[in-house]
């Protein structure tokens, strides 16, 4: 769908945080006027340099914008930050939302947004900051078609690969449908190397095989180097992960669909998150894996009489 958005539409901004900083910078880099508005102040002032205004309260966002855009957490965030925004929007206002939340809680604000003539999209992505940095950032879309024509310009200065899915709650079972590969993905990574590793293979050399063979998805090479460097610093932690995988299992509850992996999916990450790999990149899939096969640092079994 080809959009007619005017580009000097004013962009609103919630939250600053790892996703909201980059997403703020492709704002302002593409020249659209920009209203920011951050729990800690010190971050927005940071902002302020480069153009952007600075509002007191995200009320104060509403008021001074024709879209504005939220990254949250988890579906409570959106609730409560939706509840602010359609309670200040003026009529024909879009709120457009990033966050990876659940169907029901999306629908909710769905509601609320019809009653206050306020136009929403639900805009989940894939990708991490260093995606939205590199201009790579992919986006699902749903939502009103009028909006989203309305809209198109300004998401598409943030990521240039966007995928419309239709008019209601697509774009959040897209998202998670997405993730939950990515979470599948991510521990079968982890299977092969302890395979690997077990039977005395470098992991360099794993990887640059698994990154050349049939299975090389873009996942498997953007991990790569990380996990050279045993580096499992978050881009998505693993509790976020799991909370991500818990919605899929209630939107199959839901539907009556039975989803046996994602249910495994789900107990492998809680051990992770049991075994002190909560905050750590959902990765650590792979060093829960790894202490349970009994491997070192460096790959060799460690326990006695293996």
């Amino acid at each position: 769908m080809s959009g007619s958005s005017d580009p000097r539409l004013t962009v609103g901004l919630i939250g600053l945080g790892n996703m909201g900083a980059p997403v703020a910078e492709r704002i302002l880099a593409a020249g659209f006027p920009l209203v920011v508005y951050n729990r800690t102040p010190e971050k927005a002032r940071s902002f302020e340099t480069r153009g952007a205004v600075v509002a007191e309260t995200p009320q104060d966002v509403v008021r001074q914008s024709d879209i504005v855009l939220t990254s949250l957490a988890d579906d409570s965030a959106l609730e409560d930050v939706a509840a602010v925004v359609l309670g200040s929007a003026r009529a024909g206002t879009i709120l457009a939302d990033m966050s990876t939340v659940s169907p029901a809680a999306s629908a909710r604000v769905a509601a609320l947004a019809d009653a206050a003539s306020v136009s929403y999209l639900r805009a989940p992505v894939s990708g991490n900051p260093s995606v939205v940095r590199a201009g790579n950032l992919t986006f699902m879309v749903s939502g009103p078609p009028h909006a989203f024509e309305r809209a198109e310009h300004v998401i598409r200065a943030i990521g240039p690969t966007i995928h419309y899915l239709g008019e209601e709650e697509e774009a959040r079972v897209v998202k998670l449908a997405v993730n939950l590969m990515i979470a599948g993905l991510a521990q079968l990574m982890s299977e092969a190397l302890v395979l690997g590793e077990s039977a005395g293979v470098a992991r360099a050399t794993l990887l640059d095989v698994m990154g050349n063979s049939a299975a090389g998805a873009p996942f498997v090479k953007y991990k790569t180097e990380p996990l050279l460097r045993n580096d499992f610093s978050a881009t998505f932690t693993t509790a976020l992960m799991e909370k991500d995988v818990d919605l899929v299992l209630d939107v199959a509850a839901d539907a009556n669909v039975e989803l046996p992996l994602a249910g495994a999916i789900k107990l492998l990450l809680r051990a992770a998150i049991d075994g002190g790999y909560a905050d750590q990149d959902f990765m650590a899939l792979f060093l829960q894996l790894r202490k349970a096969a009994g491997l070192d640092a460096a790959g060799r079994l460690s326990r006695m009489g293996v």
